[in-house]
């Protein structure tokens, strides 16, 4: 996936248009605070080295043509009249994205545009945030916008949000555009105070393997809005002790008992949210003190949380993570992601990863018949614009 290429084909498709500026977004693994996202909660997601690449320039109308390298596809459309595309669906996250900057009163001037990635789809690892991402970052440099970085993360999950209709929070946006080489990112999803951390895994000798279960996430949306639905009644109910409280992320593990007083299924949903939080916060801690061995721990009660008490799992990722945790050298394990499908995330020694993969190979095809896609990590660099 090179930048030659893509402005190759730039300069066949689009022979009139100006010289192009190039622009890249990094898909993100999440390593700790899962389903804390939409309860105002703590998350810690790291961006990954597969990104989306851009190849842009302005044509001096009206008319937006997208053509996409994967999908050898042509998208074509007017700024005057931005619909939603059933013929090209990938298209749609770009589409959203102008949509929402003529929205914010934005001026935008046609433009055509090549794109190409290498981020695993629908396997949880945000592609369709580093599409949004890549394109807000590009159209701001394209047409010097000026607009935070912060704001283009906003405006790329009101994208996602309003214009393609997927209800997700903003951890993914804010993942692939904020990320830095070498380190994690927590963010505050209230206040969306942000804070990068040094991982240290490389240096200290482990490896971040992720590992796509080959599930596809087929219970993911009515379960996830079911998900948030019980947080938001959890909170209801506890008002009645705790009254100034507005979502989940007001709660803390000291609050435990009320939440243990509750209809069985919101106090797990309930104590999974409170507890992953903390997780967050003991996880960081452990990474700047350079306890790498609790941070596995808390990985794998981050799991264990996620399949007893917010019940996301699925039995494809609990083999993966039983079969990662069972290999020596590895210090935690956990399925990331919404959760029925999807990844898993490991932190393991460096020298054993190969046993690993071979492990995987063997015995999760014996008992599934899927062949899994194994990949390590590292933490990479969030959105940024490329020499072309």
């Amino acid at each position: 996936m090179q930048v030659e290429a893509l402005k190759a084909k730039y300069e066949e498709l689009f022979p009139g248009s100006s010289p192009p500026i190039c622009a890249a977004a990094p898909g993100r693994v999440n390593l700790l605070g899962e389903h804390t996202d939409y309860n105002d909660g703590f998350v810690f997601p790291m961006a990954i080295d597969p990104h989306i690449l851009y190849v842009g320039g302005r044509n001096h109308s009206t008319q937006v043509r997208l053509f996409s390298m994967d999908f050898d596809q042509l998208d074509e459309f007017d700024l005057g009249r931005i619909e939603f595309s059933h013929a090209h669906p990938w298209a749609n996250y770009i589409r959203g994205v102008c949509d929402q900057l003529l929205k914010a009163g934005h001026h935008l001037e046609g433009m055509d545009i090549v794109l190409q990635g290498n981020v695993p789809q629908g396997s949880g690892l945000s592609s369709s945030a580093a599409v949004e991402v890549g394109a807000a970052l590009l159209m701001n440099e394209l047409h010097e916008l000026g607009i935070s970085r912060v704001e283009l993360v906003k405006l790329s999950q009101r994208a996602e949000n309003q214009f393609v209709g997927v209800n997700c929070g903003i951890m993914d946006q804010f993942a692939s555009m904020m990320g830095q080489s070498g380190h994690a990112l927590f963010l505050d999803c209230r206040s969306l105070a942000h804070e990068l951390v040094p991982t240290g895994f490389e240096k200290m000798g482990y490896s971040v393997v992720v590992i796509n279960s080959g599930v596809k996430r087929g219970l993911v949306d009515s379960e996830y809005n079911k998900r948030r639905s019980q947080c938001g009644q959890a909170v209801e109910l506890l008002k009645r002790d705790l009254p100034g409280i507005t979502a989940l992320r007001d709660v803390t593990v000291e609050h435990l008992p009320l939440i243990n007083k509750l209809p069985e299924d919101l106090a797990k949903r309930a104590r999974h949210v409170v507890t992953e939080n903390q997780r967050v916060l003991d996880g960081i801690a452990a990474l700047k003190r350079g306890d790498l061995h609790e941070f596995g721990r808390l990985l794998n009660a981050s799991h264990d949380s996620l399949r007893l008490d917010y019940e996301v799992s699925c039995p494809e990722l609990d083999l993966l993570v039983e079969i990662c945790r069972s290999v020596p050298g590895t210090l935690g394990s956990r399925m990331t992601g919404a959760g029925f499908g999807g990844c898993t995330v490991t932190l393991a020694a460096q020298e054993q990863v190969e046993e690993i993969k071979r492990r995987v190979l063997q015995e999760y095809p014996a008992q599934t018949g899927i062949t899994p896609q194994i990949f390590v990590f590292t933490a990479s660099d969030g959105a940024r614009i490329l020499k072309c």
